[in-house]
């Protein structure tokens, strides 16, 4: 049964990470200087301290040295490191997801071997996944309900050289590229053929060039990578097709946790306002108007939880889709197409509750719809994903590389 009870486990962590938001990452993440969009350096310091926390490691396996969290907890946490900083939120999410599908379901024993005991002793190690080209997103479009062309997913290719494989190409919107230490990057090899490789910071031919804080796509320090024909040896060949994919639909909903985490800070900011602010002698919140708008925001971001807590309680428990407890839908769009939509509304409102000083760039209002923004056209956006939504009502199965591609 589907159930929003939090178990005590759970409590204590949200408190936990709600406690350290507050007390550190807040106080730096509002510095009126910090909240210019051209200046958002990621706040490294508390990065660091969150992963002393264990916040790093959170969904990797007890067994291999993480916490075991499961995907509701993960996203749980996101929702509330992205409430005072969602670049930091961002970085946290990506490795811990990373480390949980390489380290306890993708790498061979050897792998293991060779990458887990460094990424354990560095809190600095950090996980990206270089995926994303740009104008390389597989829009449906006219391809609604019928197979892709043919042809290589991705410009960024692997051949085969000698005992490795040589990679040349780019990547761009790869979250985390200023400071992950190991590359899970997707490449094409051969007509239609992808491969996933291990490729260190310290690859010779790789580099990274981080993007503006103004013209990022995507939260989390995100940065373009370029490989200059990287050697990359064979066993670092990770695996071919799409082993971080299955169906994108199902994935664990941390993007949209993310995002929900930007709309509750916009809301708390916006009704604290209102509590203080006083006109016609009363606070404002007791003028009609504005708490219509408070009470408008609330419905959205809780109806939004709602729909992402689900989804994430449904990759948790993929059992439920096989006995028909949960119906045979993309769960995870379906909270993103959602949340997406509904938290830049309320975020937009919430600014309004401030008058004027709402677009004031010294105010974090500005910040909070800007990233709401973000989180709205970030990937294909919501006019494919509701193709895809529109796809699974029909029971139209889609070749998973082309989801890969259509999910960024």
């Amino acid at each position: 049964m589907y159930n929003l009870h939090l178990s005590p486990e759970q409590l204590q962590i949200r408190d936990t990470v709600r406690d350290f938001v507050a007390e550190v990452i807040k106080p730096h993440a509002l510095r009126p200087e910090r909240l210019e969009a051209r200046a958002r350096p990621l706040l490294v310091e508390a990065l660091d301290q969150a992963a002393e926390m264990g916040l790093r490691t959170l969904a990797l396996s007890e067994d291999r040295g993480g916490a075991g969290a499961d995907n509701l907890t993960c996203c749980i946490v996101t929702e509330e490191l992205a409430a005072g900083d969602p670049d930091l939120a961002a970085v946290l999410a990506q490795t811990s997801t990373l480390a949980q599908a390489l380290f306890n379901r993708l790498m061979t024993a050897e792998q293991r071997a060779r990458f887990l005991p460094p990424f354990l002793a560095d809190q600095r190690y950090h996980l990206a996944l270089a995926e994303h080209e740009a104008d390389r997103h597989a829009a449906l479009g006219i391809n609604y309900h019928r197979p892709q062309a043919s042809g290589a997913p991705f410009k960024t290719t692997a051949v085969r050289a000698g005992d490795g494989w040589v990679v040349s190409g780019s990547k761009d919107g790869v979250v985390g590229a200023s400071l992950a230490t190991l590359f899970v990057v997707r490449a094409s090899i051969g007509e239609g053929g992808v491969a996933t490789l291990l490729v260190p910071r310290d690859t010779p031919g790789l580099s990274v060039t981080e993007t503006e804080a103004a013209t990022r796509t995507r939260h989390g320090a995100c940065g373009a990578v370029a490989f200059d024909d990287c050697h990359v040896p064979a066993e670092n060949f990770l695996g071919a097709e799409s082993p971080l994919a299955a169906d994108a639909g199902r994935h664990i909903p941390q993007d949209q946790a993310l995002n929900l985490g930007i709309g509750r800070a916009a809301y708390e900011a916006a009704l604290d306002y209102a509590q203080l602010r006083t006109q016609g002698g009363r606070p404002i919140i007791e003028h009609q108007a504005i708490g219509a708008k408070l009470a408008e925001i609330a419905i959205r971001l809780e109806v939004a939880r709602a729909a992402i807590w689900q989804a994430a309680w449904a990759s948790d428990h993929p059992d439920a889709f096989a006995d028909r407890s949960l119906p045979d839908l993309p769960l995870a769009t379906i909270a993103a197409v959602f949340a997406s939509e509904a938290i830049y509304r309320a975020a937009k409102d919430a600014a309004e509750c401030f008058g004027a000083m709402g677009v004031m760039r010294d105010m974090p209002l500005q910040q909070y719809v800007h990233d709401a923004l973000v989180c709205l056209h970030s990937g294909a956006g919501n006019t494919d994903a509701k193709l895809r939504i529109a796809e699974a009502l029909a029971r139209y199965r889609r070749p998973a590389s082309a989801v890969v591609l259509a999910a960024e």
